[in-house]
C-alpha cells in the first residue's frame, strides 16, 4: 500500500503576509478642532459696521432708520462672512450669514411695534390723568373731559362679546374635532369658518344693522348691536385656535379614558378641555385683542355719545376706538387737546390688550396640566 503524503502545509505560511501599518494614527492628521473666531469678533465687526454707516449716512446718505438698519446688516454680514470663512471654513461662514439675515428681518418686522408703541406712550401720556378715567365729554369743549363712558362702554361691549363668542367657538370646535369625523357637516362648517376669518369688519357690522333694523327698526343703535357685529369677528378666531388646541391632544389620552368606561363627553371635558384649557384660553385671549380696537363695526351699529351708558341694551355708547376716532378725525379749536384725548385713548387701549394678555398668561400657567418624572 503506498505512503501517502499527509503533511499539511502550514497555513500561516500560504498566507500573505498582511501590510504593515504606520506608526503614526491616521486620527492624528484629523484636527479635533478648528479655530474659531475669537468672542469679541462679532460684536466688535458689528460695532465697527454700525460706525462706518453712520459716519456715511451723516455725511453723504441718509439717516433713516431702517436704511441704517439694513446697510449695518449688509456691511457686517459681509465682513462676518468672509472672516469666518477665512478662519473657520465655509460651512460655519454660511451658518454665520443666515443668523445675521435672519436677525436682520426680525429686527424690521419689530421696527414698526417699537416705533408704535414709543409714538402712542409719548403722545398719550399727557392726559394720563384722574380727570380723564373719571370723567365723560358730556357739555365740554376744548380742554378737560375725559373717557370714562368710553372705557365703560368697551369693556362692556367686549364682555358681552365673548360671554357670546366664546361658547359658540369652544363648542363648534368640540363638535369639529370629536364628533364630526370628516363628515359633510363638518366640512360644510369648516368651510365657513374660513370664510368668515377673512371677513371685513365693516361687513361685520352691517349685517348686525341689517339684523336689528328687522326688529328694532331703522336707527337703531346699541351696544348689543355691536357685540353681535363683533361676535361675527370673533367666533371664527375661537374656533380655529381652540380646534387647534384639541388635535394637539394625544389620541392615547382618549383612548385610555375609554377603556377606563368613562363617557365621550365626560373625557372630553375632563380629559380634552383639562389638556388643552391653557392653549385655548390664549386663544380667546387673541380673539379679544382682534376685536377689542375695531373701529368700523362701532361706528355703524353703536354710534357714538358723550354721556355714560352702562346700558348695552338701549341707546347709543362711547367706546374708546370710536372715541380716539372722532376726537383725531374731528378735533375743535385748539386741536391739541383733541389730539391729547385721542393718544390717551389709544395708550388706555393698548393697556387693556396688555392687561388681558397677563391675565391669559396667568390663567395659562394655573390650569395647565402639571408635568413631572
Amino acid at each position: 500500500m503506498p505512503d501517502i503524503d499527509l503533511d499539511v502545509p502550514d497555513q500561516r505560511e500560504t498566507q500573505s503576509p498582511r501590510p504593515s501599518r504606520p506608526d503614526r494614527s491616521p486620527v492624528a492628521d484629523t484636527p479635533l478642532l478648528r479655530p474659531n473666531l475669537p468672542r469679541y469678533a462679532a460684536p466688535a465687526m458689528l460695532v465697527v459696521a454700525f460706525a462706518i454707516v453712520l459716519a456715511l449716512g451723516l455725511t453723504v446718505w441718509s439717516t433713516n432708520p431702517v436704511a441704517l438698519l439694513l446697510e449695518t446688516a449688509v456691511l457686517f454680514g459681509a465682513a462676518i462672512f468672509t472672516a469666518s470663512a477665512l478662519v473657520e471654513g465655509r460651512r460655519n461662514a454660511v451658518d454665520r450669514l443666515v443668523t445675521v439675515v435672519v436677525t436682520t428681518f426680525f429686527l424690521l418686522a419689530l421696527l414698526p411695534l417699537v416705533s408704535v408703541l414709543v409714538e402712542v406712550v409719548s403722545d398719550g401720556y399727557k392726559r394720563f390723568d384722574l380727570q380723564f378715567f373719571t370723567y365723560s365729554m358730556r357739555g365740554v369743549v376744548g380742554e378737560g373731559g375725559g373717557a370714562y363712558a368710553a372705557i365703560m362702554g368697551t369693556l362692556i361691549i367686549t364682555a358681552v362679546t365673548t360671554v357670546v363668542s366664546v361658547p359658540i367657538g369652544i363648542l363648534t370646535a368640540v363638535y369639529l374635532v370629536e364628533y364630526s369625523r370628516e363628515s359633510r357637516l363638518g366640512k360644510v362648517l369648516t368651510f365657513f369658518v374660513d370664510v368668515m376669518t377673512g371677513i371685513p369688519s365693516i361687513v361685520a357690522g352691517l349685517f348686525a344693522v341689517a339684523l336689528f333694523v328687522l326688529f328694532l327698526g331703522p336707527g337703531a343703535r346699541a351696544g348689543v348691536i355691536g357685540a353681535v357685529a363683533l361676535s361675527v369677528l370673533m367666533i371664527p378666531v375661537v374656533v380655529r385656535s381652540t380646534e387647534e388646541m384639541l388635535r394637539l391632544v394625544p389620541n392615547e389620552l382618549r383612548e385610555a379614558s375609554y377603556a377606563l368606561g368613562v363617557s365621550r363627553w365626560r373625557t372630553i371635558v375632563k380629559v380634552v378641555l383639562r389638556t388643552s384649557v391653557a392653549g385655548i384660553v390664549t386663544g380667546v385671549t387673541l380673539a379679544v385683542a382682534r376685536i377689542i380696537g375695531e373701529t368700523a363695526p362701532l361706528l355703524v351699529t353703536v354710534g357714538t355719545t358723550t354721556s355714560s351708558n352702562l346700558n348695552p341694551f338701549s341707546g347709543r355708547m362711547a367706546t374708546l376706538p370710536v372715541f380716539s376716532y372722532y376726537e383725531y378725525a374731528q378735533p375743535g379749536i385748539p386741536r391739541e387737546p383733541y389730539l391729547d384725548r385721542a393718544w390717551a385713548a389709544a395708550l388706555t387701549l393698548i393697556i387693556i390688550v396688555m392687561a388681558l394678555n397677563l391675565i391669559a398668561r396667568l390663567v395659562s400657567r394655573l390650569f395647565a396640566p402639571k408635568t413631572g418624572r
